[in-house]
């Protein structure tokens, strides 16, 4: 038996998986509990957890920690004169005309901030040796501060870190209790103010983690779990709970890059295998793309506005859910998000004492969401709630009910398209050439008029949208990643360089599987950060596979220019003669899990559509509504359509037609237009 679970802001979803048979359950997430949540979903699928072979877990509490400020108390430790590396942060401003914008608030204070005489150069040799009093210096301010964490970072570390191996003994000789992450584990990379970051929010968070799945594996043992308990990345792989313990920054974006990895296995079965992704939750919209069947990796990502370099699927996230609140600005300018509802209360419709109008009050009193098509805590949505919520804002705006939940609709959609656009055209992809995948309880909902105002034609609804991200759990590899700044000339002499570096890195990572019991053929994956020498920032550059064994240095260049024309839209022929650099290694380790496929739906039952009248776009429509088990292969059904779903709703406007193949996944099309 294998179970996935995985904790929205919103829902806790769970999908089983025992004999090929599925099983799925979703219920309210406890923000102020998550690991209750799972126990809940867990009760609501009649588990038996002392049956549970496989249990994979994804969840928010990492990234809450650090949105809400409640990580534990971490000080820094850093080379002399480079103490306010974290505050000064970079000079460029995100909004250039924001006239009071401040920069993100650091998660250490100067107070937090300890120097200590040492210096490295780039190269890694010793300019100054560590300080004699480096050690009473440091165990003076651990614990005259009652400092739970500490965060090492020292200059150039990355090419020798024999002094921050150094002082993290001497912490942890001195204050066993204390947490330590060295820069040159967390992050062994160039870029000073990304590096410190980045181990400032690892060392923030970890012990955060570590007691959550501390918790989490005592309360499955004494319901007699037995089996393998791992935790979902951010890079779509998971760890074992062990692992994750250690490394708690990879767990920062979870949730969406369940969904991804969900999508990248199902592109497996069908014919298109370049996908953008669609999570439409309770509280936020998460966007992605999978080009030939591979999620596209990003080196690095933010959160609350602070860098974390770290591997994530890339993923683009907007304030656009079910629970998003729709409200008017300072400007009298209708605004979606990215405040939400959350899962309590919630929507109004649920009854929970919500009062704020949210995108789900929204598509009741349009119709395209029917008060029994989703039940909370076994009671149909309420619609007499949802009118309440929206009619002070319906009167400040001079416009009917139905009309304003239409727009506040148009405009959440408005607000997604920007974002796929921000990860497609603004990228040099054509979102044209691509199917959309919506999952999440809203994605489906609003998926096809999305896609049309992208101009793509085909949207692939997954059977058991709604709780995709869960399944994308058990879809999951074990998966780890390692990097390493080294300066490298792309020629014959450094292709063969690249070959060495890229070996030591997969050995590394092989030896950490192996450490923690982790079984199963190794493949790698290798990509290089890569720039023109002078320039000051460097593109990502997979090296293809089964190519590294006879690299060279032209074909290292080729990579390169290849990479390059498509993002800045470049001839190759104007780059010839350039001179190119290496400046980056990084190497994924990933290890296959079996899955079979899930047994495919039963037959479906015949069931005569209702019809029900939809508000949309400014105008009445009549619609027909079906429940989803009940649409067979091979039986096209034609929009205006509205299908029912224990985890989702979907929407099938004018113009397009339904289809479901024989795993019960849905493909809808309409005509170019």
């Amino acid at each position: 038996m294998r179970v996935g679970v995985e904790v929205g802001g919103t829902f806790t979803d769970l999908v089983t998986i025992d004999d090929g048979a599925m099983r799925i359950s979703k219920v309210a997430s406890v923000p102020a509990s998550p690991d209750e949540g799972v126990f809940n979903a867990l009760a609501a699928a009649n588990i038996r957890i002392g049956e549970i072979t496989d249990l994979v877990h994804g969840s928010t509490v990492a990234t809450n920690a650090v949105l809400e400020r409640k990580g534990v108390s971490t000080a820094l430790i850093t080379t002399a004169g480079f103490r306010d590396v974290v505050l000064i942060q970079r000079g460029g401003r995100p909004r250039i005309f924001d006239v009071l914008y401040q920069k993100p608030k650091s998660i250490v204070q100067r107070k937090d901030i300890l120097e200590v005489g040492e210096r490295m150069a780039a190269d890694g040799s010793v300019v100054a040796p560590l300080e004699e009093a480096a050690a009473a210096k440091v165990d003076a301010f651990v614990a005259a501060g009652g400092y739970k964490a500490v965060a090492i970072c020292l200059l150039n570390s990355y090419a020798n870190p024999a002094h921050e191996q150094a002082l993290a003994k001497m912490v942890a000789a001195r204050h066993p209790g204390v947490f330590v992450a060295c820069s040159s584990d967390i992050s062994c990379e160039f870029r000073e103010y990304e590096r410190a970051s980045t181990t400032v929010l690892s060392a923030y968070v970890q012990p955060i983690i570590d007691r959550y799945v501390e918790r989490m594996e005592t309360k499955l043992r004494e319901q007699g779990f037995k089996g393998r308990l791992s935790i979902m990345q951010s890079n779509g792989g998971r760890l074992p709970a062990a692992m994750m313990r250690r490394h708690a920054i990879s767990a920062l974006f979870s949730g969406p890059a369940a969904g991804v990895t969900a999508a990248v296995h199902l592109a497996q079965t069908l014919p298109y295998k370049n996908i953008i992704t669609f999570d439409m939750g309770g509280t936020s919209t998460d966007v992605g793309m999978v080009i030939e069947g591979q999620p596209v990796v990003a080196p690095s990502t933010m959160i609350d506005g602070l860098p974390v370099r770290s591997p994530v699927i890339d993923i683009t996230s907007v304030g656009a859910g079910g629970g998003s609140i729709v409200w008017q600005d300072d400007a009298g300018v209708l605004r979606v998000g990215p405040q939400s509802s959350g899962a309590n209360p919630g929507p109004a419709c649920y009854g929970r004492g919500g009062s704020s109008p949210t995108i789900s009050d929204a598509h009741l009193l349009c119709g395209s969401l029917q008060p029994e098509s989703f039940r909370v805590e076994g009671r149909p949505l309420d619609t007499a709630q949802a009118r309440k919520a929206f009619e002070p804002l319906a009167a400040k705006f001079g416009m009917g009910i139905e009309e304003i939940c239409d727009a506040a609709i148009r405009l959440a959609n408005a607000n997604v398209v920007r974002a796929i656009q921000l990860i497609s055209t603004e990228r040099g992809y054509d979102p044209r050439s691509y199917a959309l995948v919506p999952y999440g309880g809203a994605g489906p909902l609003h998926a096809a008029r999305i896609a049309q105002d992208l101009g793509m034609t085909r949207v692939v609804v997954p059977r058991n949208a709604g709780v995709l991200s869960a399944f994308g759990l058990l879809a999951s590899n074990f998966t780890q990643f390692d990097a390493i700044t080294r300066k490298v000339r792309a020629d014959d002499a450094g292709a063969a360089r690249v070959r060495e570096i890229f070996g030591g890195l997969r050995n590394g990572l092989a030896e950490r599987f192996r450490a923690f019991g982790v079984k199963g053929e190794i493949g790698f994956d290798h990509s290089l950060q890569m720039r023109f020498v002078g320039q000051a920032f460097e593109l990502d550059v997979p090296v293809p596979p089964g190519e590294l064994a006879a690299l060279t240095g032209e074909r290292l260049r080729q990579i390169f220019i290849d990479v390059h024309c498509r993002t800045y839209f470049q001839k190759p022929e104007s780059l010839k003669g350039k001179a190119i650099e290496v400046v980056a290694f990084r190497v994924g380790a990933s290890v296959p899990q079996a899955l079979a496929p899930y047994a495919p739906p039963a037959a479906a039952a015949s069931a005569a559509a209702s019809r029900v009248t939809v508000y949309e776009n400014g105008a009445k429509v009549s619609c027909g509504v079906v429940p989803s088990s009940s649409i067979g292969a091979g039986r096209p059904l034609h929009g205006p359509m509205l299908v029912t779903d224990p985890t989702c709703a979907l929407y099938l406007p004018a113009g397009w037609t339904l289809q479901a193949d024989t795993a019960g996944n849905f493909i809808l099309e309409t005509k170019p237009s």
